[in-house]
């Protein structure tokens, strides 16, 4: 049974790193706007899926047919997954009902996949499989530590209600602007302000006509369609969220250098949390002065779910054993 659990242990990592992939190939697909590459659904142009010959996976059609077939792969081992999990008795049963949890997301992901694919990608479908598939990586993620050694060993006894608290407020701050940023790319935003870091000349933007039709004068210089003002202001609210998140991670630090000098794996969480918001912004500049180049901005949506990911694993550690002693911390002062 021991060898069983370390298996399941593996499986479930492994898992959440296909998952990852599944996430970049999803980016590259917009990047590329592939998305209707192939324009039937759930077959291959006419052909199940597997079935497809791989010779004719050529221009945007390879992106989109190996995220398909990467995506259904992850779907059956997601289900290989849940089956392994409710068949372990000695597992608890909040960490089963995460199993069945992680299968009905991916279940549905894949059907809002094909949806948006059937309804040619209108942009709430598309929004909406993207966050999902935020979602169900964080899931992975709470399962795979749940079953990890780490968290089994760890007593939580010396547990800060402040680094909780401010850890969770920066995870809900993450999750927000992953849903900006993918509103802000299939509403084709993503270049509504298009220099870097000014806004349309100015570091304020003054967000009225003129403004616009600097943006749009650039735009038509580059061949590019005009945006509206919502668009401006869905780009601007990226940044700005962008900012925000980034001084609440630097308050954060403070609090746990603080506090927590006794918690190595919190401190190990936080330095990998910096590092990957500080390339994160340095990607995000790049995709805007290089015009949205396909590879720098698969690169920026995929390390936004990284670090989503470090900042839930970041939580995760920092929280007690149980939801009692859960409860409990959080509503210390």
């Amino acid at each position: 049974m021991a060898s069983q659990l370390t298996a399941l242990k593996h499986f479930s990592k492994i898992l959440c790193l296909l998952t990852l992939l599944l996430i970049l190939l999803g980016a590259l697909v917009k990047s590329t706007e592939s998305g209707l590459s192939v324009p039937d659904w759930p077959t291959t142009y006419g052909k199940f899926m597997f079935a497809y010959p791989l010779d004719k996976m050529a221009g945007g059609i390879k992106y989109e047919h190996t995220h398909r077939m990467l995506a259904s792969i992850i779907g059956l081992l997601t289900l290989i997954l849940t089956l392994w999990l409710l068949k372990l008795k000695e597992l608890p049963a909040w960490i089963k009902r995460l199993g069945i949890a992680a299968f009905v997301t991916v279940t549905a992901q894949g059907i809002l996949g094909g949806l948006a694919v059937r309804y040619f990608l209108p942009v709430w479908l598309a929004v909406f499989h993207g966050v999902l598939a935020q979602t169900f990586l964080l899931i992975l993620i709470f399962i795979a530590y749940a079953l990890s050694q780490e968290r089994n060993q760890s007593g939580r006894d010396n547990s800060n209600p402040r680094v909780l608290r401010f850890s969770l407020l920066l995870l809900g701050m993450i999750y927000i602007q992953l849903v900006i940023g993918n509103f802000m790319r299939h509403a084709q935003a993503g270049l509504a302000i298009p220099d870097f870091p000014t806004m349309a000349g100015g570091l304020i933007p003054t967000f009225d006509q003129a403004m616009l039709n600097r943006i749009n004068a650039w735009r038509f210089e580059n061949n590019m369609d005009e945006v509206t003002m919502g668009q401006v202001v869905i780009h601007f609210l990226h940044r700005f969220w962008a900012l925000l998140i980034f001084l609440k991670l630097l308050w954060l630090n403070k609090i746990v250098y603080k506090e927590c000098l006794n918690r190595p794996m919190i401190l190990q969480s936080l330095f990998w949390l910096n590092m990957a918001v500080f390339i994160q912004i340095t990607l995000g500049a790049a995709t805007v002065l290089s015009h949205k180049e396909s590879y720098t901005t698969t690169l920026h949506v995929t390390l936004g779910a990284i670090v989503l990911g470090v900042s839930f694993l970041m939580v995760l550690r920092a929280a007690p054993l149980t939801w009692g002693q859960f409860k409990t911390i959080f509503t210390k002062r």
